[in-house]
């Protein structure tokens, strides 16, 4: 009996021990000794720019389809659900498609996702800015793609930022098939990964002298947004960012940046598409026609879309109502019909506040900041993602999570590179500290962000060189009863968070670096 015993606490021990192996493991440093603090000074005098534009597809190859035998969007063979195997490899090979539920299974493309780069030089720095039409791309994979940059395409400084489309393939690793396996493909990340440093060398060496003309409009897209939690603040104005041939009036390319989920579609879609940033960037690329005109002309030239402020969280939801703005119908429901209204209502909107513009910059210097963060993982949902190896993205030490800021000024724009899904009162304003926060007291993420950048044009890119979900102010973290604004249960948010200290110690790096410009 006592060897027994014996024998069965060794063998617990060793699987303890295995386990921790395991554990210890998958939590490893990605990029080890990894840390970036570039302060980089414009040119002492303005100086002639150049940009160039690339977009390459990053659409997952889907040889099988699946029927849903009870419309839930979820691939349950027990339940009746089928597959045709239209590669004869006798496997379900699918993309499982990220955010809402797992188990959510690419069944086809509508359209294509992509990886669309814009870089801009002045002749000192050499900026390279990509959006991926996915979720998420963690820090480990902006990484990677510094790391496999050739010497000779000669950028500076890398920024890739996700559109956060709810409508793609899982690189996160949080949406598969069950809680305990990764919803990633390997070879699937491995390919984005390659197509961005593709795009970004391809954008390098379309380099050629430019003019920058930049616009906005603040209120033209409000009704198409809202925000789901309290307080009620949003970001829904168009930052935009042309770039014309210095010699003539031809489009290189053009920036958009937006505060809203790409999920239009909702969660029932199970079609790989890039939502209403495809919209977006096909209606001002090519212009908007009915059967009888031309509605509005297309700029030409490359449409890089990006994600602003989208915490709290903001998203054209079911109870949205979007009208085309050419024939009038009007869309509710989640459909292709009001994502393609959506992104109609949005470049006539672009459009409009571009031709409101008539000067351009063609000489100006590119002022530059970065730096490495670390995050303490509090999120234990997180850490245990972290240790079965679901969530493949490592710690900088234990415990604690690497990830970057960044801010740009370029003539007379400024530009916040924030690693996630930062609530809009962080930036414009309107923290509030309600009863039963956990956090009681005075709001900790003052001043708000965009008081302090610098220029009439003042852009937030969210999502920018990581995905760290939400970045919520202190004061409004709930978590334990009674909860905010007499809610009944636990907030969203949180569920997907770092964790409570990640506005405070995200906004404090971030004024350094705008004071710093």
């Amino acid at each position: 009996m006592k060897k027994f015993a014996k024998y069965t606490a060794l063998f617990l021990l060793g699987l303890v021990l295995i386990a921790a192996g395991y554990a210890y493991y998958n939590g490893r440093d990605r990029h080890p000794g990894y840390s970036l603090d570039l302060d980089i000074k414009a040119p002492a005098s303005p100086q002639p720019l150049r940009a160039g534009f690339a977009a390459l597809i990053i659409t997952p190859p889907l040889p099988d389809r699946w029927t849903d035998a009870d419309s839930n969007a979820a691939y349950e063979p027990g339940k009746g659900d089928t597959f045709y195997d239209g590669n004869n490899n006798g496997r379900f090979d699918t993309y499982w498609m990220a955010g809402f539920g797992k188990g959510r299974a690419a069944n086809g493309a509508h359209d294509d996702l992509w990886a669309r780069a814009a870089v801009i030089d002045d002749g000192q720095t050499r900026l390279a800015i990509v959006a991926v039409d996915l979720l998420g791309f963690s820090h480990k994979n902006v990484v990677n793609v510094r790391k496999a940059l050739p010497t000779i395409a000669g950028i500076t400084y890398t920024i890739v930022c996700s559109t956060h489309n709810h409508e793609g393939p899982d690189m996160i690793g949080m949406w598969g098939d069950s809680f305990l396996e990764s919803g990633v493909n390997r070879d699937y990340e491995r390919f984005v990964e390659d197509q961005v440093v593709r795009a970004i060398v391809q954008a390098a060496s379309r380099l050629q002298p430019a003019r920058l003309k930049f616009a906005q409009d603040p209120t033209g897209a409000d009704s198409l947004v809202t925000d789901t939690r309290k307080p009620l603040v949003k970001d829904s104005g168009l930052y935009i960012m042309q770039a014309l041939a210095a010699d003539r009036d031809s489009t290189l390319g053009t920036l958009v940046v937006w505060g809203n989920h790409p999920e239009t579609l909702w969660s029932k879609n199970r079609a790989i598409t890039s939502d209403f940033p495809h919209y977006v960037r096909e209606y001002l690329e090519k212009g908007i026609s009915d059967s009888t005109r031309t509605v509005q002309p297309g700029l030409g030239g490359t449409v890089v879309y990006a994600t602003g402020c989208i915490g709290g969280l903001m998203t054209t939801s079911p109870e949205v109502t979007v009208a085309d703005p050419v024939s009038g119908q009007r869309f509710r429901e989640p459909s292709f019909e009001k994502a393609d209204a959506e992104g109609k209502q949005l470049a006539r909107l672009v459009y409009q506040a571009l031709q409101g513009q008539d000067s351009t910059t063609a000489q100006a210097g590119i002022r530059l900041l970065a730096r490495t963060v670390e995050l303490p993982l509090d999120n234990k949902l997180f850490r245990l993602g972290v240790a079965l190896g679901i969530i493949d993205a490592g710690y900088s030490r234990w415990g604690q999570l690497r990830t970057e800021v960044a801010a740009v000024q370029l003539g007379e724009a400024s530009f916040l590179f924030v690693p996630g899904e930062i609530y809009p009162e962080i930036v414009n304003g309107g923290i509030e500290s309600p009863a039963g926060g956990d956090f009681p007291g005075k709001p900790v993420e003052t001043p708000a962000l965009r008081t302090l950048m610098r220029g009439r044009y003042k852009f937030v890119v969210g999502l920018a060189n990581d995905e760290l979900g939400y970045i919520i102010p202190k004061t409004e973290w709930d978590t334990e009863a009674p909860y905010l604004y007499g809610a009944e249960g636990k907030l969203y948010g949180e569920i997907n968070s770092v964790g409570p200290e990640t506005g405070p110690r995200l906004h404090g790096a971030m004024v350094d670096l705008l004071k710093g410009l």
